[in-house]
């Protein structure tokens, strides 16, 4: 159930293409971004392509003593996003609640009373001490019942007082909207990587996913991270297709990567048009201590700093040293230095545009990446990610 209506891109895809064997959507695209704070020095607010998105997520707040908080720099960020907002009313905006070893969930998750005190903090900051400077709220509790890092809490329990954490969120902001006469926001971003820190992973032991897709107004699927220090040999961080070479068990590599991990969800409960396609901005390294000329799918050992694209840019890509690959099922490029014996997988335009271009075709409500400032300045992965929408228009 979208609540919003971006009327500004209405247009964008009035008339589009027919999509292969899936229905359009009828909603315009999500065009989304997660944006972190901690940037802002170097990436100010004022700087976001707000024109050019739907959805901005802004990360993180945390979880302190069971009540939503935020860093120092949060008050000044939030009051640019209010700026933004006024110059482009069709943004809408979600304060974005944990991120990757964010911890309190477990415990602010237990019981009603433990959910109403953290609902009830997060509207009184979010929404009364910084009004108007969001739309809504989106979860990102990585991960509940098992997954994330070993030394946060998490319970069996989790998986379904997730659910009810969501229906408080829900009833809270539908409450707000209605006071506010403009309806409020829901969202989470959902773990699709099967590997995590516990070994084999499945989301659904730590998503009831028919109910969320229920509560939520859509889902970003985190359809990255496949590829990671939890992984046994060096690999792709998001291979758009299961790659037959990759020697994850098969039950496995079926769902880890983006096709799998999309007909995963959708057949575990979630429309495609209640999914938005995450499409990664950075890259992930491995120290290789296999003997193979292109370093893909070797032993390693340590993970190597790969930085996000534009760091990949401007230190490895054409660079003395490093051979670009290309990897036909993956649609993934790779580097790999056989004297330092590093790999790096990484999305470059070609491979961002694949994946934008099966979001459109399966049906999905629209794509977003993590994060926005890992672009280059010529904002050459955000054009490929918007390219497949706007190429159906112009070709319309």
């Amino acid at each position: 159930m979208f609540r919003q209506t971006v009327a500004v891109l209405a247009v964008l895809i009035a008339g589009a293409l027919p999509i292969a064997a899936h229905a359009a959507p009828a909603q315009p695209p999500i065009f989304g971004a997660y944006y972190p704070g901690g940037s802002a020095e170097r990436y100010p607010v004022s700087s976001i392509p707000a024109e050019r998105l739907t959805h901005l997520f802004y990360a993180f707040s945390t979880i302190e003593d069971g009540r939503c908080t935020v860093g120092a720099e949060a008050p000044k960020n939030f009051a640019a996003l209010a700026e933004l907002k006024k110059a482009h009313p069709h943004l809408r905006t979600l304060i974005s609640i944990g991120g990757w070893g964010a911890g309190g969930f477990s415990d602010a998750a237990l019981t009603e009373a433990s959910r109403k005190r953290l609902v009830d903090s997060c509207m009184a900051l979010f929404f009364d001490r910084h009004a108007g400077s969001f739309d809504g709220v989106d979860i990102d509790w990585e991960f509940p019942v098992s997954g994330g890092p070993k030394e946060l809490a998490h319970r069996p329990q989790d998986r379904a007082n997730l659910t009810k954490l969501a229906q408080a969120f829900r009833a809270a902001l539908d409450a707000r909207g209605r006071k506010a006469g403009q309806p409020m926001l829901l969202t989470a971003a959902l773990a699709a990587g099967r590997l995590q820190t516990d070994g084999p992973y499945d989301p659904a032991a730590s998503y009831d996913l028919p109910a969320l897709a229920r509560v939520f107004d859509f889902i970003n699927l985190m359809s990255y991270d496949m590829g990671t220090g939890f992984s046994a040999v060096s690999t792709f961080n998001a291979p758009l297709h299961e790659v037959s070479a990759d020697p994850l068990a098969p039950e496995l590599r079926r769902w880890n990567n983006v096709a799998g991990a999309v007909q995963y969800y959708r057949e575990h409960g979630v429309p495609a048009d209640k999914l938005v396609l995450g499409v990664p901005f950075y890259g992930r390294g491995f120290k290789v201590t296999g003997d193979a000329a292109d370093g893909l799918y070797q032993a390693y050992s340590a993970p190597a700093d790969a930085g996000d694209w534009r760091v990949i840019k401007a230190r490895f890509l054409d660079q003395p040293g490093w051979t670009k690959h290309w990897q036909p099922q993956a649609q993934s490029p790779w580097l790999y230095n056989p004297e330092q014996k590093i790999f790096i997988s990484y999305e470059d335009p070609r491979s961002i545009g694949l994946r934008a271009q099966f979001a459109r075709e399966q049906g999905l409500a629209g794509v977003f990446m993590w994060e926005l400032t890992g672009d280059d300045e010529q904002a050459s992965l955000l054009n490929a990610m918007l390219g497949p929408w706007q190429k159906a228009r112009i070709g319309d």
